[in-house]
């Protein structure tokens, strides 16, 4: 009927949404697979700095609702076997599939100060590539993401040895958590006194998808409230894939203070 094809379509869904709150700024869907979610924060921070929004919600969500992308993702051979995300571990077999959704509301900062809003965490950048020809669709490219990160600290005018913890992609994948880890270290960890500490909401909730990424935006987010570092799951033997011995990078093995102090602010990438 009417319904079926405009019930289905993802750019109404959007639509629908704004319909309800009566929203009348940008409204866009997002499809750039795991990052989508990020990239929507991206593109709302981009439309926030051009004054074509006051405030901006982005975020993503999941739901699994059909069996053909198990199969096509087993026959790929990406998910665990034994249903975990085994990130960093030696226990790593690739990822399991979660659902999920989480939004962010966005303002500028100055704005947000001169409402009196509570603000929770302030994005000092953000930045988008490509791998561009890697070894294949499912493999990441290491260059690529040294190339993001240094172009991230750029923007944001900070020195990698200011931050203190990198929430990372994480998957729980032989291949692709010692690529994403060698690259972290070679742009954040290098010269570093104090240990980098590095974390992976996915060992926790699974690969959501599409909204992954937001998740672990809120997940970072709560940890600067919460002023501690959680751990997210134990790793009995690490990656050894895993140069561990070249870079100050620690995974957080049990809860610790992180707080802030008026001549040191925490940074999270």
């Amino acid at each position: 009927n009417a319904y079926n094809t405009l019930g289905t379509a993802r750019s109404v869904a959007a639509g629908r949404i704004a319909y309800c709150f009566d929203f009348r700024g940008p409204v866009l869907q997002v499809d750039t697979a795991c990052s989508s979610s990020l990239m929507a924060v991206h593109l709302a921070c981009q439309s926030l700095q051009n004054n074509e929004a006051s405030m901006a919600l982005a975020g993503g969500v999941n739901v699994m609702l059909a069996g053909e992308t198990y199969v096509t993702r087993e026959a790929l051979g990406a998910l665990s076997p034994s249903g975990r995300c085994h990130t960093f571990s030696d226990q790593a077999d690739g990822y399991a599939r979660s659902e999920g959704c989480g939004f962010v509301l966005l303002k500028k900062l100055s704005a947000a100060v001169r409402d009196g809003d509570i603000i929770h965490s302030v994005i000092y950048a953000s930045s988008v590539n490509h791998d561009g020809r890697s070894n294949g669709l499912t493999a990441p490219n290491g260059d690529a993401q040294r190339q993001l990160f240094t172009q991230a600290l750029k923007k944001a005018n900070l020195a990698a040895e200011q931050l203190s913890y990198v929430e990372t992609h994480g998957t729980g994948t032989r291949l692709g958590d010692p690529i994403e880890l060698h690259a972290i270290g070679d742009v954040f960890a290098k010269d570093r006194e104090k240990p980098l500490f590095v974390g992976s909401l996915k060992s926790r909730l699974g690969h959501m998808e599409a909204p992954a990424g937001i998740a672990s935006l809120i997940k970072t987010t709560a940890l600067f409230a919460s002023e501690t570092l959680y751990p997210d799951s134990t790793v009995s033997a690490p990656n050894a894939l895993i140069n561990w011995k070249k870079y100050p990078i620690s995974l957080i093995t049990q809860a610790q203070a992180w707080p802030r102090t008026a001549d040191q602010p925490r940074y999270a990438a």
